[in-house]
C-alpha cells in the first residue's frame, strides 16, 4: 500500500487551510510556502477539492480558500478520495487479476487491508488533527519560520 505525494499533500494543504482559516480566505500562495509545496501542484489539488465541496474559493481582493464544510465533518478519508487517490494494498488496483489474470492467494488479504485503512483514515477529522498537540507544535514552528523569513526580507531590503 502506497500514498501518494498527491494524496499526502492534499491531507498536508486541508490541515494547513483548518489551521490558517480564522474568519478570512487563505491563499494558496501561503499555503504552498509554509508546506513548502509548488502552487500550480495545489492548483491542481484544489480543482478537486472543490469540485467535491471541501473547499470553497473567494475571489478578489483578500481571496483565497476556506473550508467547504466544518472540519469536524471532514475526514481524512474525504480528502484521499476527492483528489481520486487510492488507499489499495492489493498489486492489481483491486481488479482481481492479480494471478495470471486470476485472484491471487492473498487478494481479499489484501482487499480487506485496504478496506481498514480506509476506515481508518475515515474516522480521523480535520478538527481532530488541529487539536492534535503534535500538529500544534509544528504549526508554531512553521508559523516561527515564516515570520523570521518575512522579517529577514524585510531587512534585506534597506537601502
Amino acid at each position: 500500500m502506497r500514498l501518494t505525494t498527491r494524496g499526502r499533500y492534499a491531507v498536508t494543504a486541508m490541515l494547513d487551510l483548518a489551521l490558517h482559516a480564522s474568519n478570512r480566505p487563505v491563499s494558496l500562495a501561503d499555503v504552498a510556502a509554509r508546506q513548502q509545496i509548488s502552487l500550480s501542484y495545489l492548483e491542481q489539488l484544489f480543482a478537486r477539492l472543490r469540485q467535491s465541496g471541501l473547499v470553497q474559493s473567494v475571489r478578489g481582493p483578500g481571496g483565497g480558500y476556506r473550508l467547504g464544510r466544518e472540519p469536524e465533518e471532514i475526514s481524512v478519508a474525504d480528502i484521499i478520495d476527492a483528489v481520486n487517490e487510492s488507499v489499495d494494498a492489493t498489486h492489481c488496483n483491486g481488479q482481481g487479476d492479480c494471478w495470471s489474470g486470476e485472484v491471487c492467494l492473498t487478494h481479499h488479504l489484501w482487499e480487506d487491508l485496504s478496506r481498514q485503512i480506509h476506515g481508518f483514515l475515515a474516522g480521523i477529522t480535520l478538527a481532530q488533527l488541529v487539536a492534535d498537540a503534535h500538529v500544534q507544535a509544528v504549526c508554531e514552528r512553521q508559523r516561527a519560520r515564516s515570520a523570521a523569513g518575512r522579517g529577514a526580507l524585510i531587512g534585506s531590503s534597506r537601502v
